[in-house]
């Protein structure tokens, strides 16, 4: 159950999705003044070094955040063939500026680091702290023992006071708690590591329980797109439950490689590891959309690892 350590993961494409949406979504929800309370499901340790030796074990984060760091002749050369060749045909687009939810998502990872580059990746609770106002209120779960007291330390240098608090218990289990908050405006972030098949299960249910509390709050669940149905059933299953509830819902995924496994030259089976992974919505902001088809294109072409890079965006609701 405690095997999933997000330190081998942090920064990588999924990353890359997740906190580019996270960010764009809590940049509209902090427009109002009224106090926002954002509830992290499943928080890991908060903030990781990518010359760590997690980090530099998996490498993922050299096909995510430091491939878009990467000068454009890097970034060319970081890309395999079939990637490149794919890439000659968008050459005027690959020339225009960022887009501004990538321009943004960015920023406030060099806030992170000032020296440049991206020695320090901040999770989502670390990067919704930084973008939270005084009188906003953050709620943090974690279970896995090291990351929680990880997380407690590293949230502790912040001095956050009564802003920030991190609980030791099963955020499916018992978040709902904090629903409706007092100034009824929450954002929700659901990202178990779905090591265990259950994971999928428990997203809808606690999704279902939340927005039987509170139908107005803003659920953000992401997901990995892998050869399991559980994984094409989810957002079919969020999407329906939007819809009978009467909700708006936004659903985005980035695709950077083929999902086939490959033999290896001695004939070893070879795995592909993570090929794509999804965003899903419940009550987004509306101007999330928008943001999100400039963006999408830029990163499935910036991050393709292969000639299958590809991205999809639907609304509804």
């Amino acid at each position: 159950m405690f095997s999933y350590r997000h330190a081998f993961h942090a920064g990588n494409h999924a990353d890359v999705l997740k906190h580019t949406v996270l960010i764009a979504t809590l940049d509209h929800l902090l427009e109002k003044e009224a106090a926002l309370t954002v509830v992290d499901t499943h928080a890991g340790a908060g903030l990781y070094r990518l010359d760590g030796d997690y980090a530099d074990t998996s490498g993922e984060a050299a096909d995510g955040i430091l491939r878009l760091l990467a000068p454009k002749k890097e970034t060319a050369a970081a890309a395999p063939a079939a990637a490149k060749s794919a890439a000659k045909k968008v050459a005027p687009e690959a020339e225009a500026p960022l887009a501004d939810a990538i321009a943004r998502y960015l920023g406030v990872i060099a806030d992170f680091n000032p020296k440049g580059g991206a020695r320090v990746y901040p999770g989502s609770p670390f990067i919704v702290q930084h973008l939270l106002r005084d009188h906003d209120k953050l709620k943090l779960f974690e279970l896995h023992p090291t990351d929680a007291r990880t997380l407690d330390a590293n949230i502790a240098q912040l001095e956050a006071g009564r802003q920030i608090a991190v609980l030791r218990e099963d955020g499916f289990g018992s978040a709902t708690k904090f629903l409706p908050p007092p100034s009824r405006r929450a954002l929700v972030l659901m990202d178990p590591s779905y090591e265990i098949k259950s994971d999928y299960g428990r997203v809808l249910d606690f999704a279902a329980e939340a927005l039987k509390r509170f139908a107005t709050g803003t659920y953000a669940v992401w997901y990995p797109i892998i050869p399991r149905p559980e994984a094409h059933d989810l957002p079919r299953r969020l999407k329906t439950m939007a819809t009978k509830a009467g909700k708006p819902w936004l659903h985005a995924t980035l695709t950077v490689k083929s999902s086939k496994l490959t033999a290896t030259p001695t004939g070893e089976t070879k795995r592909p590891g993570l090929p794509a992974s999804g965003m899903f919505l419940i009550n987004p902001p509306y101007t999330l959309k928008p943001l999100l088809a400039a963006a999408l294109p830029q990163l499935a072409e910036k991050l393709a690892q292969d000639r299958h890079a590809t991205f999809s965006l639907e609304a509804g609701g």
